[in-house]
C-alpha cells in the first residue's frame, strides 16, 4: 500500500475498498471506547470516523478490537502443522503468533526452522519467529542437534525472524559463558527473551543486564513484579500445564501495578483446550473474571506485545495500522463474530479459515532412532534411598521427593509411585535415564510420548517393566506420537509423524483422537486433575525446578548437577 494512497484515502478524496461502520471501537492508546466508522484501503486502515465506500459492512454496535496477539508459544506444542494451528486460532481473534519453533528444532535442527517458516508462509497470520537460543537446553541431555550462533546467523535475513527465543540457560548467562554471549551479541539490537523461573536480586540484575527483556516463567505475582522492576517485561502465561494469569493478574489488581510493559501468551496449549476455549481469548476472559477492565486486557492482548516486540503497524485500531481486527458481541464473553486479516475477512458468517496443503520432507517425519536395548533396560540405580519426582498439579514445577529402597515394592503396589525412562531417539545412543514419578498416578500399563521438551527424547512411564518396553516399540512402530499399553497390548496410539511432535491430521479429527487418548489414559489410572501428556512431556526439561529426568539420569535443577546415592554416616 502506498503511502500517498492511504494519506489520500484518510482525507476522502480516495474512497476506501472497505467500510466497517456504525461499531463501537476499542482504542488502546486512551483505553475508550468510541463510534465510527474504519476505513480500510488495502491491507491498512486508512482512517476512523464517517466514512464512505461501495462495499461495506454494519457492525451494529458490536465492538471492534485489534487482532489478538500471542506473545510466546510453541505451534508444535499444539501437534499440529502451522496451517491446521493457524485454522484453529484465528477463529478465537488471534491473528499475530510470536512463535518459537524450539521443539522442531530439536529435533531437526535447522531443516525443522525452515520447514515451520515455509509451512507459514502463506497463511492469513503474522507469523514471526524468535530463533532458538538453547538447543539443546543444556549440557545434560542429548537432542537432535546443536544450533549454534554459526547456525542462527543465515535465518537473521528472514523478515519474520524477530529475535532470540528464551535464554533458558540462565546460568550461562550468570558465568558469562563464551557460546551465550555470542548468541547474545548476535541479536544485540532485536528482542531477546528469557527464561528465568524465580530468579531474584542480584541474579535477576545480570539477567536484565545481559539485554534480555522478557520472561514467561512467572508463576506468582511477587515474580512478576520483581520482573517488572527490573526492566523486564512480564508475559503471562495461560497455557494447558502452566496456568499463572489468575495469581499474577490478582496481585497486580490489588496493588494497582502498571500494565504496559505486560502482555498475555500462552506457551503451550493442548489443541484440545484450544478448540474448547482459544488462545489470547480466553486470557482475556479470565482477566476481566479476575476484575481487570476489560480493556486493559485488550491492551495486554494487543498493544503492549506489539511494543514489546517492535511490531510498529500492529495492535491498535487506527490510521496507519494494519487492519487486523476482531469483531465481539461482548467483551466480557469474547464471542468473536467476525475477524479481519489486511482487511480481508477471515472468519465470519459462512467464511471459515482453511489449512494449505504442505510437503513434509523425510527429515522431518524420519526421526525415531533408538539403539537396541539390552537386558533390564529400566533398572533402577542400587541405591539405598531413591530420588522421586513429585508432580505439582497445576504447575510445570516439581518437588523434590525420596524413598527407601526398601519400600518400593508396596509404593508401587500402592499405586503411590510409578517408573519413569527417558531414552535418546535421535541417533540411537542408547542413552536411558531411569527415575521415579510420584503424583502421575498409573496404576495399570505404560504411556510413552516423543512430545518431550525441550530435547524430545522417547519418555515412558509404566507399573511394570515389560508394558514400558511394549509401549516403546509401538512409539518405533507409528515413528513417534503418544501409546498407551494395557497388559501387554496397545490400548491406544497416535502417530505424530512429523519430527515426532506434530500430526498432519485436521483439527477436529485429532481433538477427536486426542480426546480418546486422554480418556484411555485416564483408564489406566492417571489422575484427573492432571492432562496425562502434557504433563508427562515436561518431566524431562532440566531448566524447570525442581527435580527432572533426562536420558542422562535424575537432574536436580536448582543444583544443576545429577542426583547421587547419599552417602550414609
Amino acid at each position: 500500500m502506498k503511502r500517498q494512497e492511504l494519506i489520500k484515502t484518510a482525507l476522502g478524496e480516495n474512497q476506501p475498498d472497505l467500510v466497517l461502520k456504525n461499531g463501537k471501537i476499542i482504542n488502546v492508546f486512551t483505553g475508550e471506547i468510541l463510534t465510527g466508522d474504519i476505513a480500510i484501503k488495502g491491507n491498512k486502515i486508512a482512517g476512523i470516523g464517517s466514512y464512505q465506500a461501495r462495499r461495506e459492512v454494519d457492525l451494529d454496535g458490536m465492538f471492534v478490537l485489534p487482532g489478538l496477539i500471542d506473545a510466546h508459544l510453541h505451534v508444535e506444542s499444539s501437534m499440529v502443522t502451522p496451517g491446521v494451528y493457524a485454522q484453529e486460532v484465528l477463529r478465537w481473534g488471534t491473528t499475530t503468533l510470536i512463535t518459537d519453533p524450539h521443539e522442531i528444532a530439536n529435533v531437526c535442527g535447522g531443516d525443522g526452522i525452515r520447514f515451520m517458516l515455509e509451512a507459514s508462509k502463506d497463511l492469513p497470520v503474522n507469523y514471526y519467529v524468535q530463533l532458538p537460543s538453547c538447543v539443546p537446553a543444556t549440557p545434560f541431555e542429548h537432542t537432535g542437534e546443536v544450533f549454534t550462533s554459526d547456525k542462527m546467523k543465515p535465518f537473521l535475513s528472514d523478515d519474520r525472524v524477530t529475535g532470540l527465543a528464551e535464554m533458558m540457560n540462565y546460568p550461562g548467562v550468570y558465568s558469562c559463558d563464551e557460546q551465550v554471549m555470542e548468541k547474545l551479541n548476535l541479536f544485540e539490537d532485536k528482542i531477546i527473551d528469557g527464561h528465568a523461573p524465580g530468579a531474584d536480586g542480584r541474579q535477576l540484575q545480570a539477567y536484565a543486564a545481559a539485554g534480555i527483556r522478557t520472561d514467561h516463567e512467572s508463576t506468582t505475582y511477587r515474580e512478576a513484579r520483581n520482573k517488572l522492576r527490573a526492566g523486564i517485561s512480564v508475559l503471562v502465561r495461560e497455557g494447558s500445564a502452566s496456568k499463572n494469569l489468575t495469581d499474577i493478574i490478582d496481585g497486580v489488581l490489588k496493588n494497582q501495578i502498571d500494565t504496559h510493559f505486560m502482555a498475555f501468551c500462552t506457551d503451550d496449549k493442548h489443541l484440545a483446550d484450544i478448540g474448547k476455549e482459544g488462545t489470547i481469548a480466553h486470557n482475556i476472559r479470565l482477566a476481566i473474571k479476575q476484575g481487570m477492565h476489560p480493556v486493559t486486557a485488550i491492551q495486554m492482548a494487543t498493544l503492549h506485545p506489539a511494543r514489546i516486540y517492535r511490531l510498529w503497524d500492529l495492535g491498535a485500531v487506527a490510521a496507519g495500522y494494519r487492519a487486523d481486527l476482531v469483531v465481539v458481541k461482548h467483551l466480557e464473553e469474547m464471542d468473536v463474530q467476525a475477524v479481519y486479516k489486511d482487511g480481508q475477512c477471515v472468519f465470519g458468517g459462512d467464511i471459515v479459515p482453511q489449512a494449505p496443503q504442505i510437503t513434509i520432507p523425510d527429515a522431518i517425519s524420519n526421526t525415531v532412532h533408538i539403539a537396541p536395548f539390552t537386558q533390564n533396560p529400566f533398572a533402577l540405580p542400587d541405591w539405598k534411598t531413591l530420588p522421586v519426582i513429585r508432580l505439582v498439579a497445576g504447575q510445570i514445577i516439581t518437588e523434590k521427593g525420596e524413598i527407601p529402597a526398601s519400600e518400593l515394592e508396596n509404593a508401587f503396589k500402592e499405586g503411590r509411585i510409578c517408573k519413569a525412562a527417558v531414552i535418546e531417539r535421535h541417533h540411537a545412543t542408547g542413552n536411558i535415564g531411569v527415575g521415579l514419578l510420584e503424583g502421575y498416578g498409573l496404576t495399570r500399563g505404560a504411556i510413552a510420548t516423543t512430545v518431550a521438551h525441550d530435547s524430545h527424547n522417547l519418555i515412558v512411564v509404566g507399573d511394570n517393566d515389560e508394558d514400558m518396553l511394549a509401549a516403546v516399540k509401538e512409539i518405533q512402530r507409528i515413528h513417534g506420537g503418544y501409546a498407551i499399553i494395557r497388559d501387554g497390548k496397545v490400548f491406544d496410539s497416535l502417530p505424530l509423524p512429523v519430527a515426532g511432535l506434530m500430526s498432519e491430521l485436521p483439527a477436529k479429527e485429532l481433538i477427536c483422537r486426542l480426546d480418546h487418548m486422554i480418556a484411555a489414559a485416564y483408564e489406566c489410572g492417571v489422575n484427573k486433575g492432571i492432562d496425562p501428556f502434557i504433563t508427562l512431556s515436561f518431566i524431562a526439561l532440566p531448566v524447570i525446578p525442581q527435580l527432572r529426568l533426562t536420558d542422562m539420569g535424575v537432574f536436580d535443577v536448582e543444583n544443576f548437577t545429577f542426583c547421587q546415592e547419599k552417602k550414609l554416616p
